[in-house]
């Protein structure tokens, strides 16, 4: 497996636009289509907040449908979400308007949003939208770029991955992009995530291939322990790649899976670097736990922790949050015989050792956390579980930007 460019556009038979549609001010990109020239097979991962948005209400009955999808329509800067009988509306006519202007039906294009709950979509801009995008699309990097830039909000960097690897002697290729800056904790961060693949894979497999790169990734990260209304990971597998269809575990599907998931945390990882305000990616690595689950739970339980993230960002080795962050967490451990250790591109230090604190150089200490990528590794000594999680520090920058979000 190789990493390639291309993001959306990178697989076989798959295109791409982004095109400023008036939704938001000044011109800024704020639609994006990624289309397939078949249609696919299609599986989703989807928000677990009860509040669910018109768009992920439509796609999550679509996807269990079996329904074979050929397109995804996004907008940015209007969630359309809590608007009442009229949003719910809105949302099918902008399925119905992208469907015409592509030529395909309704039912094969899913819908997307992302920005203020609460507000009408402005359809005049979102119809004009779907022309603009139907016109614009190509099978291209530049378009892939394009899509990826038009669904960011308080992202300061559009998002791409893609993969190429071989099945059954044939070139596969997945691709991707997300976006995600604010509002990203555990169990679906707040984002839209668009992956394509030129794989022949049973709608099953597909499935369940998703949800674990999901559980691996997009619900490892936290910048600030929100979660949204919008929030999906959707794929489309149009089969041109023409390897031997995937229809059940094996050889073939691991090599698929460990791409996908290869995609999906190449991803994940972004969003943590580019969260709002964030001057760091930490990681977490915890090893030893009683259970690969208790392991997850201790992870994401440090890497969640409000006090953790802004001793991070003071660049405090602190090491007592992170103590107290794993023992809050509900996962058994004993306390009197963990090690911690801090890393970076600036060396190593550990801090406590089987239970003991270590009196440790505070200079050398501070050096290590100045790194823009730190990493926590937690051993435990109870079992061969482990798992790792990643986050970013909280900053003042953080707090200005989401106490004006909506001016």
């Amino acid at each position: 497996m190789i990493q390639i460019e291309g993001g959306v556009c990178a697989a076989k038979g798959f295109a791409a636009a982004g095109v400023a549609s008036g939704i938001k001010k000044e011109e800024k990109k704020d639609m994006a289509l990624v289309l397939s020239e078949v249609p696919a097979v299609c599986a989703g991962v989807f928000t677990t907040n009860l509040v669910k948005a018109f768009c992920v209400q439509r796609n999550q009955k679509l996807v269990k449908a079996d329904q074979k999808i050929q397109a995804f329509v996004a907008n940015s800067g209007c969630a359309n979400a809590c608007t009442g009988e009229e949003g719910r509306q809105n949302n099918e006519t902008e399925a119905r308007h992208m469907a015409k202007a592509l030529g395909i039906e309704p039912e094969a294009v899913l819908t997307a949003a992302t920005g203020v709950i609460g507000a009408q979509l402005p359809m005049e801009a979102v119809l004009r939208g779907t022309e603009l995008l139907a016109a614009a699309k190509e099978a291209s990097k530049e378009a892939a770029l394009e899509a990826a830039t038009a669904i960011m909000t308080t992202d300061t960097v559009p998002k791409q991955a893609a993969a190429e690897f071989m099945l059954g002697g044939k070139t596969v290729r997945i691709g991707g992009m997300v976006k995600g800056s604010g509002m990203i904790h555990p169990n679906m961060a707040t984002m839209l995530c668009f992956l394509t693949t030129d794989a022949a894979i049973s709608k099953e497999l597909l499935q369940e291939a998703l949800l674990g790169c999901v559980q691996e990734s997009f619900n490892r990260i936290s910048v600030d322990g929100d979660t949204s209304t919008n929030d999906m990971a959707l794929v489309m597998a149009n089969g041109l790649a023409e390897n031997p269809a995937i229809t059940e575990k094996g050889e073939d599907y691991e090599t698929f899976r460990e791409a996908l998931r290869a995609v999906t945390l190449s991803l994940a990882k972004d969003m943590v670097r580019d969260g709002e305000g964030a001057s760091k990616l930490i990681e977490v690595v915890v090893e030893g736990a009683h259970s690969d689950e208790d392991a997850v739970t201790l992870a994401k339980s440090v890497i969640t922790s409000s006090l953790v993230k802004t001793a991070f960002f003071g660049e405090d080795a602190n090491w007592g949050r992170i103590l107290a962050a794993l023992g809050y967490s509900g996962a058994p451990f004993d306390p009197d015989n963990v090690s911690i250790t801090f890393s970076s591109a600036a060396g190593s230090i550990k801090l406590m050792d089987h239970g003991t604190p270590i009196v440790f150089d505070e200079e050398e200490a501070a050096r290590i956390l100045k790194e823009r990528e730190v990493s926590v590794l937690a051993e435990l000594y109870q079992g061969a579980g482990t798992a790792t999680a990643w986050g970013s520090d909280l900053t003042y920058e953080y707090v200005r930007i989401n106490g004006d979000y909506r001016s």
